[in-house]
């Protein structure tokens, strides 16, 4: 793939749809779950422009912070415990229009103010979480699950 992503200029949806078959190009052939981790950080980054991008890796029972695009950020989280962690224990994408109406939110940043954290599931468990946060409130809907969750897919299993 070229080190230049190409993106059609539209909706959100026309967005995803032109940087989906990209990011299965970019992922595809390589093997290594932190260079892919980094470059969908940095395309999701790059496309749409969010306040922070990243992921958490599940490592000895916590969230570690793996790569990222954006301001720095909280390095480990417990299970269960904010956005993150409640995706973890849940097994499932969590979209928060508001993240000070969120019990126990994290607060890494005080600008954050939504979120959405779709896990990473390789075999029936969760290996990471994709957590992406914006400066808007309300900024996150079904059109960035449905897609977000297709790209978490797109990371090769190990």
């Amino acid at each position: 793939m070229a080190e230049e992503l190409r993106i059609k200029n539209g909706d959100k949806q026309e967005m995803y749809e032109t940087l989906l078959p990209q990011i299965a190009s970019l992922v595809g052939n390589e093997t290594d779950l932190i260079a892919n981790m980094a470059n969908v950080a940095a395309a999701l980054k790059q496309t749409f422009g969010f306040f922070w991008v990243g992921f958490y890796r599940v490592i000895d029972n916590q969230l570690v912070l793996a790569p990222f695009q954006g301001p720095i950020a909280c390095t480990r989280i417990k299970y269960g415990k904010g956005v993150c962690g409640t995706a973890w224990k849940e097994t499932r994408t969590i979209i928060v229009p508001d993240v000070d109406a969120f019990p126990g939110h994290i607060a890494c940043s005080s600008a954050s103010r939504s979120e959405i954290v779709v896990p990473v599931i390789w075999a029936d468990k969760v290996i990471a979480v994709l957590d992406i946060d914006s400066d808007q409130p309300d900024s996150f809907d079904e059109t960035d699950q449905i897609f977000l969750e297709k790209i978490v897919e797109l990371l090769p299993h190990q």
